[in-house]
Parts: C-alpha cells; sequence; structure tokens
C-alpha cells in the first residue's frame, strides 16, 4: 500500500477485547503509517445494545494493546456531510501542514459515509469477526468477579431514564357499554385491563391489537377500530425506587367477533358489569384507569361529533 504520514482509523469498537480484524486492521495501518490516529465513533446513546461502551472504556482497550497510538473521539451526527466536515476538522488540529493523511477502514465501515477531503483506503479483510454477535454471547455468560459486577453496575447508572412503554385496552361487548372485559393474572385475585408491552417497529395501535389477540383471542376490528384515550403513568410496584416507570396509552374498543379465551400471563377472562362499584375488582396499578374511563370516553365521542 502507498505510504502516509498519518493514518486514520473510524470505527466504534463496542467490544470487551480487539479481536482479530481489529488487530489485523490496525497492524496494516501502522506498517504504512508514521503516525495512527483512531477516531471513536461516539453516539449520543447511552448503555445500548449497540453501544454499551463508553468513549474511555474503549481508548484505554486500544491503548493497551497499543499504547502509541492516540484515540480520539469523533460524535455521531444524523448528516454525513456534518460528520465528514467535523471529522476533517478534528484531522486538519492534529497533524502538520505539510503531512500526508489517509483514512482507512473496511468495506463495512464508514467510508461510504465519508465526504470529506481526505483519500480513503479500504483494506481487505481476512477475517470477518461480527460485533454485534461478539456481545450477544457476553450477555449470555456471566463471570463470578468484583469488576464484572462492578461492570454492570456502572452500565446500570448511566442508563437515560426513559418511560417504559405500554398500552391497555378497555374491551366492551357492545356499542352500549353494559360489560367490560378484564383479565386476572396467575398469583393475583384482582383483574386488569387487556394490555402490554409496546414491541420494536410497532406503533401503539398496533401493539393494542396485537395484545388483544394474544391475551383474549378475540377480534376488535384492527387498528381502526381503536379509540385513543390519552396516556397515563401507571405506578407500578415493580418499578418502585427506580427512575423508570411505566406511560401507558390507554384505547377503548368493542367486540367484533369471537369468545374470549385467556392466553400468555392471563389465568382468567370474565366480562364484569360496567358501573362505578367495578373499581374495586381492579389491581390498584390500574384504579386510576379505571376512574378516568368514563371521562375519557365522552372527551372522545364529543371530539368525535364535532370532527363529523
Amino acid at each position: 500500500m502507498q505510504k502516509y504520514d498519518v493514518g486514520v482509523i473510524v470505527g466504534r469498537f463496542q467490544v470487551n477485547a480487539l479481536h482479530q480484524g481489529h488487530i489485523d486492521l490496525i497492524n496494516s495501518v501502522v506498517d504504512v503509517s508514521e503516525r495512527v490516529i483512531v477516531f471513536l465513533g461516539v453516539s449520543p446513546l447511552k448503555g445500548t445494545r449497540g453501544n454499551p461502551l463508553d468513549f474511555r472504556a474503549r481508548k484505554e482497550m486500544i491503548q493497551e494493546a497499543y499504547p502509541d497510538l492516540d484515540a480520539l473521539s469523533i460524535k455521531d451526527c444524523s448528516s454525513d456531510e456534518v460528520w465528514s466536515a467535523n471529522l476533517d476538522e478534528e484531522i486538519k488540529a492534529l497533524i502538520g501542514p505539510s503531512s500526508t493523511v489517509a483514512l482507512y477502514g473496511s468495506r463495512d465501515a464508514f467510508i461510504e459515509h465519508y465526504v470529506g477531503n481526505y483519500p480513503t483506503v479500504e483494506l481487505r479483510q481476512e477475517v470477518y469477526i461480527s460485533g454485534s454477535e461478539i456481545r450477544k454471547q457476553i450477555s449470555h455468560t456471566t463471570t463470578p468477579t468484583r469488576d464484572f459486577r462492578a461492570g454492570a453496575i456502572w452500565n446500570s447508572q448511566n442508563l437515560y431514564s426513559n418511560p417504559i412503554l405500554t398500552v391497555d385496552i378497555a374491551i366492551f361487548d357492545s356499542p352500549d357499554r353494559k360489560s367490560l372485559l378484564l383479565g386476572r393474572k396467575k398469583g393475583e385475585s384482582l383483574f386488569r385491563f387487556i394490555g402490554g408491552h409496546v414491541d420494536n417497529s410497532e406503533t401503539l395501535e398496533q401493539a393494542a391489537v396485537r395484545e388483544v389477540r394474544e391475551e383474549t383471542g378475540i377480534d376488535v376490528g384492527g387498528t381502526s377500530a381503536l379509540n385513543y384515550l390519552g396516556s397515563h403513568v401507571i405506578e407500578d410496584w415493580r418499578y418502585r425506587g427506580e427512575k423508570n416507570n411505566i406511560l401507558t396509552a390507554f384505547f377503548s374498543c368493542t367486540r367484533v367477533f369471537g369468545r374470549p379465551s385467556p392466553n400468555d400471563d392471563i389465568e382468567q377472562l370474565r366480562w364484569f358489569y360496567y358501573d362505578k362499584s367495578l373499581i374495586g375488582n381492579i389491581v390498584t396499578e390500574h384504579k386510576e384507569l379505571f376512574k378516568v374511563l368514563p371521562e375519557r370516553i365522552s372527551l372522545n365521542e364529543e371530539g368525535a361529533s364535532h370532527e363529523n
């Protein structure tokens, strides 16, 4: 390969130890460069599956194996143009006016996103190792050491406080809303609205329809038949003392067809006559939802009549 004064490597290195693919890449650049700079991509997200390690941890990992390398950070951007310009500015501030520079990476690295001023060199990989697969394998194992436990605690303390998104659905037997379907979980004596967590890549409405189908087996006419009644913070005992809490999207709907059959984590389903006295049968976490249900339904119907 052509030799340059400065070889720049841009990567994420989101693994617990440098693997052979990393080592081959770095060694290839060291062989043809007087100075090597590694820029570590820094995501605005912390403690995610794709970005579990912060900048400092990755910098120390690289410099432990290659103490003469410079390891710096480059923040992720939504724009390739802005990111490339920022990278160029960082490089320019580190090199002499006459230094020659090249950016190195593998086929699946940053090169396709870089639109800056420096030449890029795609390095041929002899070893293909997936960082995602390494992280997945690590997630299935624990190490009985103090450092492992400290690392797990560090990660939990650096997570952003985000609400846990769920859906809850008030299912009525008919448009006159005389009967309300509630479910009881195993180990509980009281009943709750049908619902659950929102999965990735699905809307709130899709999650609501899915939860109804999974837990009751009945059809409510799809997402278009749902009535959105607003959002509500749920005081769930499982999250007591935690920074995160449950934020639920509350819907109502009417059964179209199908006989309720308890599934998933629901042990019993029951139609209740819908009036205020029913609150005594509702779990603590859903009592507030039940209290606001009449008002939310009235507002929803009022809004629909105005639209018409």
